[in-house]
C-alpha cells in the first residue's frame, strides 16, 4: 500500500516521502496515529504543491544545516566519564551525554538528531556518531571518551 508521510517515521522515511508499505501497518498504525496519508491522486498533487512552497525554506534548513556539519568539523569534543578496570565505565554515555558535550563547545545540536551506533558506549575510547541535523545533511562525528584520572589511579593502587 503506497502512503505519503506526513511526519518523520523511524526506520520507515522522511516527512514527505511516499513509501510503501502493508497495508495492516498503514491501516492500524501509520493512518491513525496520524504518521501518514493513503498516496491518492489528490493527496499526491497536494504533496507537490506543498514541496514546490517549500523549496526556499528547504534550501535555508539545508544551510542551516550545513553550518551546524562545519562547526562540528572544527569542534573536537572529549567527554570525561568515571571508568573501572579494563576501561570500563560505571554508566553509560548516549546521545543526550554527546548533545551535551557539543553545547558546551558551542555547538547546539539537538540530542534527536544524534545517532550513537548500538545507542549507548560502555568503555573508553575513540567513536563515531552520525549527525544528521537535516534530510539532506549527514555528518560522521568523532569523539572521544576518556577516563577521570582520579577514579582510574584509585582503582589501579587498589590492585597493588
Amino acid at each position: 500500500m503506497e502512503i505519503i508521510l506526513k511526519k518523520d517515521v523511524e526506520n520507515l522515511g522522511l516527512e514527505f516521502d511516499t513509501v510503501n508499505v502493508k497495508p495492516g501497518y498503514a491501516r492500524n498504525f501509520l493512518i491513525p496515529q496520524g504518521f501518514a496519508l493513503l498516496a491518492t491522486p489528490k493527496n499526491k498533487a497536494a504533496l507537490e504543491a506543498t514541496l514546490e512552497a517549500r523549496k526556499e525554506e528547504e534550501a535555508k534548513l539545508v544551510a542551516a544545516a550545513t553550518a551546524i556539519i562545519e562547526k562540528l568539523k572544527a569542534t573536537p569534543v572529549t567527554i570525561t566519564a568515571k571508568a573501572g578496570t579494563g576501561d570500563k565505565l560505571f554508566g553509560s554515555i548516549n546521545n543526550a551525554n554527546l548533545a551535551e558535550a557539543l553545547a558546551k563547545a558551542g555547538v547546539e545540536v539537538d540530542k534527536k538528531y544524534i545517532k550513537i551506533p548500538g545507542n549507548t558506549i560502555k568503555r573508553t575510547g575513540k567513536f563515531s556518531a552520525k549527525v544528521r541535523p537535516h534530510r539532506n545533511v549527514e555528518y560522521e562525528y568523532e569523539f572521544e571518551v576518556v577516563s577521570d584520572a582520579p577514579v582510574a589511579e584509585a582503582a589501579k593502587t587498589e590492585e597493588a
